[in-house]
């Protein structure tokens, strides 16, 4: 990870209609290589540390006419998009027809200018990289179909929504085990030797134009999974893991990138021992959508080395709108959880604003919805505020009550400590109010008076250090309330 900071803040962007939405900005054609320096300017705020231009690879005839004709697909668009046009369908961002930028979107010369601004302003680039499958007219499959999961004739006609004939071989759609294959790409086969290389060099070449690489559904190539959704057709398991033999490889060329994986089914360990430098979070984002505080706390007990390697969110291009998802105060105690915890914190376009429209990743263009300024503000600060927090020791707290308020149970707290810096972070992850005391970790409070300033909204409080170092800080919050809070001697 040269060059990176070890917790790094990273900001999600959906490429084809963020452009589309700059074009009606500025009354003009945008691509990559002709973003306004303004523009850079505001993605790469104050504490952000990475942009993810999601989606910036050669898009698939062959997977744009299987999402024009696909009626389950026409019903979802039409639902983000009332006003839908033909144009508005642009294809799915992961089926690559190859791994160049498309023109559309600037060529790799305007990729190249869009990394070249970002970099100037201290903020790395990520891209995508799809392991598991490509577009079913992607040329591999004439070229290299032993990279392929294939079947047979009978295969074809037993299941023809799994299978399809490319030059002559019958070839699997891509899936995962869970469910029905995907009608507009193509399976590889994560146990071909000659895919391996393959992927090996593809990797390699995204290297060269970014900093940091998203493996798509990162987990479907590990061995085990990958054997148990496709059997016999995968020929045999070999003897080493998928990743770490290419990881390794990539590095020794790259040896600065980053490598994220999307991961599920509690596999974060596994890739992050396969070489993974972060993996996606879903179960703690889980937790803060649909359990309460003691399943947050729970999840906060694990090791810290595990925890500096996982990617906190709540929200991207696959889950709903936190807006939605997360109503009333519900978000920003969330926001403020993953923002000021442990691990890299992923954010995504139009969050800020509080945009409740869920993309459909084949669309290019966005609805027209009003920004929540107040909101905005409140994620601006926030990000600002983090990279002050998230330095030293960090620690999951105590924090206790009275038999008969227990109330105290939905709020969670931790703190960070560098040197004489001291901050604390109080969050009442419930929807009524709540009274608790938290236990502070540092020695030294007692035997003199302190100053408790809290850096969302500049309140101050004084506070007796007999008291701290005895009971603890007690904290009175509204539903949903949080501190973020510097502890200086008064």
């Amino acid at each position: 990870m040269t060059g990176w900071p070890t917790a790094p803040v990273i900001y999600e962007i959906g490429t084809w209609p963020w452009l589309a939405g700059l074009t009606r900005r500025y009354g003009r054609p945008v691509a990559l290589g002709t973003v306004p320096g303004e523009v850079w300017d505001e993605v790469a705020a104050p504490g952000v540390d990475a942009v993810w231009l999601m989606g910036v690879w050669e898009r698939s005839p062959a997977g744009l006419a299987v999402a024009r004709e696909n009626t389950s697909l026409q019903r979802a668009f039409r639902a983000a998009l009332p006003d839908l046009a033909d144009e508005d369908v642009v294809g799915s961002p992961y089926c690559v027809r190859g791994y160049r930028v498309d023109d559309h979107l600037g060529g790799p010369e305007g990729l190249a200018t869009a990394r070249a601004e970002l970099n100037r302003r201290g903020v790395k680039l990520i891209l995508d990289y799809v392991p598991n499958h490509v577009a079913p007219d992607h040329p591999a499959t004439v070229d290299h179909p032993n990279w392929f999961i294939q079947g047979g004739a009978a295969d074809l006609a037993a299941d023809p929504t799994g299978w399809f004939e490319a030059a002559g071989r019958i070839l699997a759609f891509g899936r995962d085990p869970f469910f029905p294959p995907w009608p507009d790409v193509a399976q590889l086969n994560a146990f071909d030797e000659g895919l391996r290389e393959a992927t090996v060099a593809t990797l390699t070449w995204i290297g060269e134009q970014c900093d940091g690489v998203r493996c798509d559904m990162a987990m479907l190539v590990t061995n085990d999974i990958f054997a148990g959704t496709w059997g016999a057709y995968a020929g045999p398991v070999p003897s080493a893991e998928f990743w770490p033999p290419i990881i390794e490889r990539v590095r020794d060329v790259h040896p600065g990138i980053v490598l994220i994986a999307e991961a599920y089914w509690d596999t974060e360990w596994t890739l992050q021992r396969q070489g993974f430098d972060f993996c996606y979070d879903k179960r703690l984002y889980d937790r803060l959508v649909h359990e309460g505080a003691e399943s947050l706390r729970k999840h906060l007990v694990a090791d810290r080395g595990y925890q500096d390697r996982l990617l906190r969110f709540t929200e991207n291009h696959d889950e709903p709108r936190a807006a939605v998802d997360m109503p009333g105060g519900r978000q920003r105690a969330a926001a403020v959880a993953i923002a000021t915890l442990p691990g890299a914190t992923l954010w995504h376009d139009g969050q800020f604003e509080g945009r409740t429209t869920r993309l459909p990743v084949f669309l290019g263009r966005y609805p027209d919805e009003p920004a929540d300024l107040e909101l905005r503000s409140f994620h601006r600060r926030l990000l600002t505020i983090a990279s002050r927090v998230r330095r030293g020791e960090w620690r999951l707290l105590d924090s206790h009550g009275w038999p008969d308020n227990p109330s105290h149970r939905d709020v969670v707290a931790w703190s960070w400590h560098e040197g004489a810096t001291r901050r604390l972070v109080v969050v009442n992850f419930g929807d009524h109010p709540a009274q608790a005391r938290v236990t502070l970790p540092w020695p030294g409070l007692a035997g003199r008076s302190w100053e408790l300033t809290d850096l969302l909204d500049g309140r101050v409080f004084d506070r007796d250090g007999d008291e701290l170092a005895g009971e603890g800080l007690f904290v009175d919050l509204p539903p949903w309330g949080t501190h973020i809070l510097t502890v200086e001697p008064a």
